[in-house]
């Protein structure tokens, strides 16, 4: 394997060869990295250590058996991370923007919390039960960790309870949300369990992004690493400290004393009222041509791009600069889909008059679809950049599988094989000390969390018959393993969304709400699956015993789901204008708009009416034969030509990079691309040393001093008196007020609709 790396770089490894700060991009590492396709790992000649050098570089090869994991201390500090972590996140999850508080920020702050509790906590018993069972160890780090970010992200059913009040005012009691989300979030965990011996014993199965969390467990749990060892410089606790407390003043600004620096389309504001500068540059319906924003939260809205390579944000630039800056402007200005007379870009649906598309026009009283009244009212209508997502996550479906086939088919192929008769490495017979949890257990999980999912549909009139709720299982199951071991393999997902909602759309037209119950089944219970096998692999990689990492799952996320329901229902009750597309704190809920209009799109309307031939957006089907074909095509010429940077050329990336478009608009990608570059390009290969040691602090950093400083905000200065605090000041000078009195801010569109008349065609 040949890797560049910089003079520092060099030097670095040089001084510290067993760095495990430096994983050389680890990110990226895959099987296809071994040159010799003959290797074979079971021929290693080091029996105590494993096959695989990344693996090596990120994973220690022993384990004391008698260090305590599953303590006191562990649980309430997980217990803890697992109410406040997915409750801030539900927060924030309905604000646009907004930034979710990932894993490594309770990893890092748990250090020194638990470090204190070590040290400061009476070594005294309650119940038989140590309150202080000693030093803080790096097994119940795994634990708090792993129970912090188990349910950290919004179950995925909690936008269908979302969907239910705001697009067809439903109002379902919390009985029928709680079974609903505890069934689609573990069911899941049923599934990987009885999967995970396929995917988490093996040592061919890596899962290369356990190994980043790996390495800075060993890091803060006192392993000498080139990361922290005679490099100068500040602690990185104390650079976190700065970084956190630094942010939350700093934040003051872009979120409530200055906001234009968030919303920075400067080149609209001199030019408010011009329909084409504000598309090209405005940033709430603009292709954000301006580029700059001044708050993290716009730039790490999709998460930080601080961790992320450059090879991978470079792909993305990719599908920024062509599909977004290229491609749709054309579509647009051409009026495609009759696209002019709508926004440039927006997350909703839209008739023939160019209003959102009043869904309650073609829907009977049961939220089934009505035929007479959708051809009397209108079909449905697009966004450019909505058309072009959906074009693109078609063919991120059939990319992926061809990428994984050229690529990866041998690897997989033997590795597959190897992970039914390959010989356990060292960790796998370092675990064997520990007692597996009981295929049972999984059977007990999965029949209960069947029994609360049929009790959900059918208590309920939810226009869901239990077959198709079986069905939805069933695709899941047979997906789980080989998904499971491509991304175990290669770090790549292959999402099952946008197939379960063709399946769906087809089988059952004009049911919204069992459109978007079997998509969730349907998709959700496999993620979930991988999500529990992963962090299997995580408690494997740090010798944490199989039971204990079960309960402190799957506790995790019974609390976290109804932590997230009852912070969803707070809101709902107590936020003025929640989740309308002009609520002034921001909480326009940009998730639950793309999920609402999903369930129009293929579930009201139906794909029939929209993707089969003859219909507005058919021509989006041929992404799929796209997706296939590109990858070949790259895959073809750098074979005969040895074209060097088509090797760095990745397209399921390309097509899946900005797979949250929307709700989030360029704004949110081409800052953070520009980040990533600064950082993990130039930082990176000029001063290593620096990036080494604080990068990854620096974005735990950034998104915990957000979100605290959000928080402080919101709850100081926009909540209370209805957010009048100084209305007549603040809020309405300059810098408050600048962007909203933009074409971009409202959307206007490059074609007008005169008054009374409608677009498109007469019939439909």
């Amino acid at each position: 394997m040949s890797i560049s790396l910089s003079d520092e770089e060099k030097r670095s490894l040089d001084y510290d060869k067993q760095s495990t700060d430096h994983l050389g991009g680890i990110y990226g590492i895959t099987i296809d990295d071994f040159d010799d396709p003959n290797f074979d790992p079971t021929a290693a000649t080091l029996e105590d250590e494993s096959p695989y050098p990344e693996v090596r570089s990120a994973v220690s090869n022993t384990d004391d058996p008698s260090m305590p994991a599953s303590t006191f201390r562990a649980w309430t500090v997980g217990l803890i991370w697992a109410v406040l972590i997915p409750g801030v996140n539900q927060f924030f999850f309905f604000r646009y923007p907004s930034v979710s508080i990932t894993q490594i920020v309770p990893q890092v702050l748990t250090f020194p919390i638990c470090k204190a509790w070590a040290r400061y906590m009476p070594n005294i018993s309650l119940f038989g039960i140590p309150l202080n069972p000693g030093p803080f160890t790096i097994k119940e780090h795994v634990i708090i960790t792993i129970m912090a970010g188990v349910g950290a992200y919004s179950a995925y059913a909690t936008d269908v309870v979302a969907v239910q009040k705001v697009f067809y005012n439903q109002h379902v009691p919390f009985g029928y949300q709680w079974l609903l989300v505890m069934s689609t979030q573990l069911i899941g965990f049923s599934i990987g369990g009885i999967c995970k011996r396929f995917l988490v014993a093996p040592p061919s199965m890596i899962w290369p992004v356990n190994l980043v969390t790996a390495a800075l467990f060993n890091t803060l749990h006192a392993k000498e690493t080139s990361g922290n060892r005679a490099r100068g410089g500040i602690s990185r606790g104390r650079f976190f400290s700065y970084v956190f407390f630094g942010y939350i003043v700093y934040n003051f600004f872009p979120s409530y004393l200055f906001t234009a620096l968030s919303s920075f389309s400067w080149i609209c504001w001199m030019a408010p009222k011009n329909a084409k500068v504000n598309q090209l540059f405005g940033v709430s319906h603009g292709l954000a041509m301006g580029v700059f924003t001044f708050d993290w939260g716009q730039i790490a809205y999709n998460g930080s791009p601080l961790p992320v390579p450059w090879w991978a944000a470079a792909n993305i630039t990719v599908t920024i600069g062509f599909f977004y800056w290229f491609l749709l402007p054309i579509l647009y200005y051409t009026n495609v889909w009759y696209s002019a007379y709508l926004p440039m870009v927006s997350s909703h649906s839209f008739d023939n008059t160019g209003g959102t598309y009043n869904v309650s026009r073609v829907i009977n009283s049961d939220s089934s679809f009505n035929h007479q009244a959708y051809k009397a009212y209108s079909p449905l209508f697009l966004s450019a950049s909505f058309a072009i997502a959906y074009g693109l996550s078609f063919a991120s479906v059939t990319a992926t599988l061809t990428h994984t086939f050229l690529y990866y088919r041998k690897q997989i192929w033997t590795q597959a094989r190897r992970s039914l008769s390959e010989q356990p490495d060292i960790h796998a017979r370092l675990m064997s000390v520990y007692k597996e949890v009981p295929d049972w257990w999984y059977i007990m999980i999965f029949v209960t969390m069947f029994v609360f999912g049929v009790i959900s549909i059918e208590a309920w009139d939810t226009e869901f018959p239990v077959w198709a709720f079986v069905l939805a299982i069933v695709i899941s199951f047979v997906y789980t393993i080989p998904i499971g071991v491509i991304q175990a393999i290669t770090n790549q997902q292959v999402g099952l969304n946008v197939i379960t909602e063709l399946i769906i759309g087809y089988a059952l037209p004009g049911r919204p709400i069992a459109m978007m119950m079997f998509k969730t089944w349907g998709y959700i219970t496999m993620v979930q699956a991988l999500q529990f096998t992963s962090d299997f692999k995580l408690g494997h990689y740090m010798k944490v015993a199989h039971r204990s990492m079960f309960f402190c799952q799957v506790v995790a996320t019974v609390v976290a789901g109804t932590v997230q329901l009852g912070v969803q229902a707070w809101m709902f009750s107590n936020i003025e204008d929640f989740c309308s597309p002009g609520q002034k704190d921001g909480f326009i809920c940009p998730s639950t708009t793309v999920f609402g209009t999903a369930s129009i799109i293929w579930g009201v309307i139906g794909p029939q009416r929209l993707f089969s031939h003859g219909q507005f957006y058919y021509g989006l089907l041929f992404f799929f034969i796209a997706g296939a074909v590109a990858p070949f095509i790259q895959w073809t010429l750098h074979k005969k030509f040895r074209v060097e940077f088509l090797k760095y050329l990745n397209f399921p990336l390309i097509f899946t990079g900005t797979g949250n478009m929307p709700p989030a608009t360029p704004i949110n990608y081409v800052p953070w691309v520009l980040v990533c570059f600064v950082f993990n390009y130039v930082i990176r290969r000029r001063y290593f040393s620096w990036w080494s040691k604080y990068n990854y602090v620096l974005s735990a950093g950034l998104d915990a001093g957000y979100a605290v400083g959000l928080i402080i905000i919101f709850f100081s200065l926009q909540y209370p008196k209805s957010g009048t605090i100084a209305q007549d000041t603040i809020q309405s000078w300059w810098g408050n007020t600048v962007y909203v009195k933009t074409a971009d801010y409202a959307g206007v569109a490059y074609k007008t609709v005169p008054a009374g008349k409608t677009f498109g065609p007469s019939s439909w």
